[in-house]
């Protein structure tokens, strides 16, 4: 798609929304892509952030969707056992059966699964991308703090507050797995300061 479709950036942001609307691809996928070497020239560019967003957005809007349809379920059966304990008359067509409300559940958790790896994937990416900027300019004996290194900073902030409702879901298994004391605490500060809005 890049290859076709590189200089007109628009159609890119519409038709990778389609491919994951229509689930040719993941949102796993996307991510990766937009971290790719392929895409390391496009990285700084608003689309591809725009790209990101939207792909998480994406995402986010499935979980909840999910969450609200086993809520109604849940709401629907509890509903009509009051109704059959009181001894009322109910239309059992529309009733959700128990093994109905087990599928439903379980494609719940298996796309809260695929959107806590989304975020592993994301923030494991801007780490290892931060990681290797810090590497090469002190091998070369460069100052690391450049406009792209602000900038990468800055993105990172952002995906953590404009998503932080759904970030704080994994909070500790982003801190178990990838904000350890390993990595460069310049990095770390961001996710601390994350952090300590909630604290």
């Amino acid at each position: 798609m890049y290859e076709v479709w590189c200089n007109h950036k628009q159609m890119m942001v519409i038709l990778v929304d389609k491919f994951l609307k229509t689930q040719i691809v993941e949102c796993s996928a996307v991510a990766n892509w937009v971290f790719s070497r392929e895409m390391s020239q496009d990285f700084t560019k608003f689309y591809t952030w725009e790209i990101m967003h939207s792909t998480i957005r994406r995402m986010t809007k499935q979980v909840q969707k999910l969450q609200h349809e086993v809520i109604e379920a849940q709401e629907r059966i509890e509903s009509a056992a009051d109704k059959k304990n009181s001894g009322l008359d109910m239309d059992d067509e529309d009733l959700p059966t128990e093994e109905m409300l087990e599928r439903m559940e379980e494609r719940l958790e298996s796309v809260q699964s695929q959107q806590k790896n989304l975020f592993l994937i994301v923030f494991q990416r801007f780490i290892i991308i931060l990681t290797e900027h810090l590497v090469k300019c002190e091998a070369a004996g460069q100052d690391y703090n450049t406009a792209w290194y602000r900038w990468c900073l800055g993105r990172l902030l952002e995906v953590f507050l404009v998503h932080h409702d759904q970030v704080f879901k994994y909070i500790s298994t982003l801190e178990s797995l990838l904000f350890t004391s390993d990595i460069d605490l310049h990095i770390l500060e961001v996710f601390q300061q994350f952090c300590s809005l909630r604290s």
